[in-house]
């Protein structure tokens, strides 16, 4: 289960990049080890959208 922390990005982050970060395993499960997380790969081609958290 991923961490308060992991769920609760701070004002002006992604919380596609935080949860990533800091619930890497969860995020990740069932890639290889060498193998690029397809929604990671969308994410830093098509940018941060809608989910900065605001102020």
């Amino acid at each position: 289960m991923a961490s308060q922390r992991a769920l609760n990005p701070p004002k002006g982050e992604c919380t596609q990049c935080w949860y990533h970060a800091y619930a890497s395993k969860e995020a990740h499960k069932g890639l290889g080890p060498r193998e690029d997380c397809p929604a990671c790969v969308d994410h830093m081609n098509n940018g941060h959208g809608n989910m900065i958290v605001g102020g």
